[in-house]
């Protein structure tokens, strides 16, 4: 990223500048594997992207889209109550964009889900384009662009990414965080990677990955969001390791592997109750998987106008 401010476009987001000195002045955080979400530094950068109104990727009740502030205020029994979602940290979105992709590159998403990768992309000069099954949220994902990044939108597109990855513009990074199996159901249409069988979810979701990597540049990188998951049974399903082994058979291979540490919200309340009977552990982290395709002696190469 150039060494300036992102207030650069008009728009008012004021963070922290890069000052180019120190390893945070220079990667806006310390490029290190453990990323601390729960951090305050983290904390105050994240509330500074969510007051230019970015909505998160969360339930409707009565008719209203909950916004990411709102969120703070439930609590654990009316989070649960109105089946609360996940929503994705601009953040971690800012600093992947920074360190993984060229300036101004091609930002492809095959499971893009809500806003957020979309808006912080635009917002930061990059070009987005995003695949979604749900043609609501893609409406709201628009809505919300149109009043933030008004002259530079993301582009969403509606349907299975399968299908959709196939018109897909050539990619400069790979950028997305797929469904946790069925951990959360988030629609019933066909071709939902949530609605599947563990086999029939691994399959879809190996063809996806290489779909994808078809459309990624060489010399360029991709990177995945994931968690393993409990089963129906209880148990750990692997997908580090599905992920992993998807993207190795595509010839793009793991060149980094970080943890997010998430902040603990309500886990807390429930993570007592629920090690008490069943000994699970509070899960507290995310893994972020980076991948790189094509040879690593040429990386300087393609961001040497960053260090400019």
């Amino acid at each position: 990223m150039k060494k300036a401010d992102l207030k650069s476009k008009g728009l008012g987001l004021e963070v922290k500048q890069i000052s180019g000195k120190g390893l945070s002045g220079r990667f806006i955080m310390t490029p290190f594997s453990v990323l601390r979400s729960d951090s305050g530094e983290w904390q105050t950068r994240r509330q500074q992207w969510i007051n230019l109104g970015i909505r998160g990727e969360l339930p409707t009740e009565g008719g209203f889209l909950a916004t990411i502030r709102e969120v703070k205020t439930f609590t654990a029994k009316r989070m649960l109550a109105i089946g609360w979602q996940s929503v994705f940290d601009p953040v971690l979105c800012e600093l992947m964009y920074a360190w993984f992709c060229p300036r101004g590159g091609q930002i492809v998403d095959p499971f893009a889900g809500g806003s957020v990768r979309g808006i912080v992309a635009s917002y930061m000069g990059y070009k987005y384009w995003g695949s979604e099954i749900r043609e609501k949220q893609i409406e709201d994902n628009r809505e919300q662009a149109q009043k933030i990044v008004p002259n530079a939108l993301p582009v969403w597109v509606i349907g299975d990414a399968t299908v959709q990855l196939q018109e897909a513009p050539m990619a400069d990074f790979l950028f997305s965080c797929p469904p946790y199996g069925n951990l959360e159901v988030y629609s019933e249409e066909e071709g939902d990677l949530s609605n599947l069988s563990d086999e029939e979810f691994d399959e879809g979701y190996r063809r996806i990955i290489k779909r994808a990597c078809l459309k990624l540049r060489d010399k360029r990188f991709a990177c995945f969001v994931v968690s393993n998951y409990r089963n129906k049974q209880g148990f750990y399903r692997n997908l580090v390791g599905l992920t992993v082994q998807s993207f190795e058979l595509c010839g793009v291979h793991l060149y980094n592997d970080a943890v997010l540490v998430n902040s603990t919200g309500t886990l807390c309340l429930r993570a007592g109750r629920w090690f008490a009977s069943t000994r699970k552990l509070g899960r507290h982290h995310q893994n972020v998987l980076i991948f790189y395709k094509g040879n690593i002696n040429k990386i300087r190469d393609i961001f040497k106008s960053e260090e400019e």
